[in-house]
């Protein structure tokens, strides 16, 4: 088979030469490749995409020749090249599902199915469609990875062409979603190039102006350091030539996109970021890559804290390296990683680096070791989550990358996200040992469950069989995997209380008519009311959804003049705060000593005689009642409170002509909305204020903080944390 040209106006003997170019590199490093197969792709492709262009102008086919281009670059199997070319014909509906598995065989049909967009999926809200689709994409990528990385690889081309997109809102919202779930998934499998270009592009969307800034600011930088790199590398390479001969120094700039996240994180002004830097020292071996650790430190002074051995402890996607921050020439922070050739591969392109490393002989690439754990915990979140959003938001919580590396008692390794406490812990080891947890000991002592677990903790956990989840661990556990238990558990034990509360409203309901509740009575009635079991009607009962009465009245409908149909609509009033396990009628208070904005961990106490009042999970005012968790309450926030919040920030401003303007036009340009302002202290030098702000939720008053900590005319801003005087 040979590729044949389609169409005179698009596709010249340079397009035909391009495709054959895509297939001489398949065929360089795979050689299990099945050329017909492939060549049969590109022409399948061709001529169904044929009618179709792209928001560029392009025809449509340049998108998936595309993406078969990444994967190749990525020395990715012939077959994932080849369901690259074909990924959109079934959800164009240019090809069929039947044909796909007719012509390509059924691997090959599987795949495509799976990296299928499932756009058309009905559901009655966008965000739950999305997160449905979410859930679905999750299934089919636990069951070969091959999926995801074509899925990655697609989405990287549609942002390297996102600026032909003439709808602002339409890129914005690609380029969100770019940043919340496929950059942090090509980090979890280790694709950290893939990872920082997505990531990148997406920044120039959504933060358009800031980037501008930052750049001009690393460019400054560079133009001041214009000899720094080449003297480090230079200086690093003559210590390390007389001790070890094999050995590749690289020196590079962070990603604009990484400095601004250090900022968010950190709360730090550029200005004070250290490592903007960062040098790589590639060995032979890693019995060298220690060598060379020893030789760097002896050289210059380590920065305490900043020191981070991946190699004897890897992260959970596979990354592998010594990192280390130390003070070096001219006095500057620097960070120096240390890894051998090997595990630079590795890091840099996760598990389409093992399969270029792969033994010859071995199975195509599906659930290595590197992302075996990721995907196991996906699937139990998936069984766990009450419905596609609830995935969602645990998912993203299991995605994003910091981490803490903690250790069993037989010094097994159990990674989690920086602030897992012991429950975390314990759903990690164990499903089973997370819900029989009763305790735990960390290093040896006995320690609280709320306890933040630090780097190199060993966790004992301590269990009974008469245990089970707590409803207060929502409050402390941040892992998807932990909360999904827990919530799972609670939804079970509050859908029985709801079944026994309704039994019982309706048995009291009977002795106030002086008639005689039995099971048999509620039978006639469901198909009338709808409810397909009697515990469901029960539960509704318990749940205040139904009226007893009425429930009554169809029962005996000759002791009521009118005749009711059930009426099976709520009475309950949303209050914007979802209080699980709580009378309607309580009265809510936010708490004025830490202002809860929407989106931030929130947990309610109860006061007797005022109600319950609304603190953020890190409030100093819960301190006081770590020994009453009975007066704890486990809160979430309702979507309708993801607008109208009040963010309050103490403000230091240099006392200069236009910082004002300079002030309230960058809370502006990120969309906040100043509401009140009161200067407290002036001085020949600075303004010390506090301001009220009106923002969408706390990640909203967060861009907010780090946009200001990059205007000059702001000395120090922090969110506040007491009442004005």
């Amino acid at each position: 088979m040979e590729l044949k040209k389609l169409n005179p106006k698009y596709e010249s003997q340079n397009n035909l030469n391009y495709y054959q170019g895509i297939i001489d590199k398949v065929s360089s490093y795979d050689p299990s490749i099945k050329k017909d197969v492939l060549i049969k792709a590109v022409n399948f492709s061709r001529e169904r995409h044929r009618e179709q262009k792209r928001d560029s102008g392009d025809p449509y086919f340049f998108h998936p020749l595309a993406v078969a281009n990444i994967l190749a670059d990525y020395k990715l199997d012939w077959i994932s090249v080849t369901t690259a070319l074909l990924h959109d014909t079934v959800e164009d509906e240019v090809a069929t599902r039947a044909e796909i598995r007719k012509l390509f065989g059924a691997e090959i049909a599987r795949l495509v199915d799976g990296v299928t967009k499932l756009s058309k999926i009905e559901a009655p809200h966008i965000e739950l469609r999305e997160a449905e689709n979410f859930r679905k994409f999750l299934l089919a990528m636990s069951k070969d990875i091959r999926v995801l990385l074509v899925k990655l690889a697609d989405r990287l081309h549609n942002m390297r062409t996102i600026t032909h997109i003439d709808s602002e809102d339409r890129r914005l919202k690609i380029s969100s979603e770019t940043l919340d779930v496929y950059a942090p998934l090509a980090a979890r499998i280790g694709m950290q190039n893939m990872r920082e270009e997505l990531e990148d592009i997406a920044f120039s969307q959504t933060n358009s102006s800031i980037r501008k800034s930052l750049n001009k600011r690393i460019i400054f930088l560079r133009s001041q350091d214009h000899e720094l790199v080449k003297k480090i590398i230079k200086e690093i390479k003559n210590k390390l030539k007389l001790n070890n001969k094999h050995i590749e120094i690289q020196g590079r700039e962070k990603s604009i996109y990484s400095v601004w996240k250090k900022m968010q994180k950190s709360s730090i002004a550029f200005e004070n970021i250290s490592d903007i830097y960062a040098f790589r020292i590639i060995c032979a071996n890693i019995s060298d890559c220690y060598k060379a650790l020893g030789i760097i430190h002896n050289i210059w002074p380590m920065i305490p804290g900043r020191f981070k051995d991946y190699i004897s402890t890897p992260k959970s996607n596979g990354y592998s390296s010594i990192h280390t921050n130390v003070i070096g020439p001219l006095g500057r922070p620097i960070e120096i990683q240390i890894r051998t050739k090997k595990m630079h591969e590795l890091n840099e392109y996760g598990v389409a680096a093992h399969w270029y490393y792969k033994e010859k002989g071995s199975l195509p690439i599906k659930l290595n070791t590197v992302s075996l754990n990721l995907f196991k915990e996906f699937s139990e979140i998936i069984g766990n989550s009450s419905g596609a959003a609830d995935l969602l938001s645990h998912t993203k919580m299991e995605m994003y990358s910091d981490q803490v590396f903690c250790f069993t008692p037989k010094g097994e390794v159990i990674t989690m996200p920086k602030s897992a406490t012991p429950i975390d812990f314990a759903f990690a080891v164990h499903s089973q040992l997370g819900e029989t947890c009763v305790g735990c000991k960390i290093n040896g002592r006995s320690a609280p469950l709320q306890t933040i677990l630090s780097n190199g903790d060993q966790v004992e956990i301590l269990r009974t069989n008469g245990q089970s989840p707590q409803p207060v661990w929502l409050n402390y556990a941040v892992t998807g995997k932990a909360r999904s238990y827990i919530n799972k558990f609670i939804r079970e034990n509050d859908k029985i209380e709801f079944i026994k509360l309704g039994r019982s409203i309706l048995e009291n309901s009977f002795i106030l008519k002086n008639k005689q509740f039995h099971d048999k009575l509620i039978d006639p009635i469901l198909k009338q009311t709808g409810f397909k079991s009697k515990r469901s009607l029960f539960m509704a009962l318990g749940k205040a959804e139904v009226n007893s009465e009425e429930v009554i009245t169809l029962i005996f409908p000759n002791k009521s003049k009118n005749n009711k149909t059930l009426n099976l609509s709520t009475n309950k009033k949303d209050k914007g705060i979802s209080l699980k396990g709580l009378k309607p009628g309580v009265a809510i208070h936010m708490g004025e000593c830490c202002y809860p904005l929407f989106g931030e961990r929130i947990v309610g106490l109860m006061t007797e005689g005022k109600g319950i009042t609304i603190h953020t999970f890190d409030c100093v005012t819960l301190e006081r009642f770590t020994d009453n968790p009975e007066l704890w309450v486990s809160l979430t926030w309702n979507k309708k409170n993801s607008e109208n919040n009040i963010g309050r920030l103490n403000i230091i401003l240099t006392n200069k002509k236009g910082s004002l303007n300079s002030l309230t036009q960058t809370i502006a340009e990120f969309g906040g909305n100043i509401t009140n302002l009161l200067v407290n202290k002036r001085s020949d030098d600075f303004f010390q204020m506090s301001l009220d702000i009106e923002v969408n939720d706390a990640k909203h008053l967060n861009e907010i903080i780090t946009g200001l900590r990059t205007n000059l005319s702001v000395y120090e801003v922090n969110r506040a944390k007491e009442k004005y005087n």
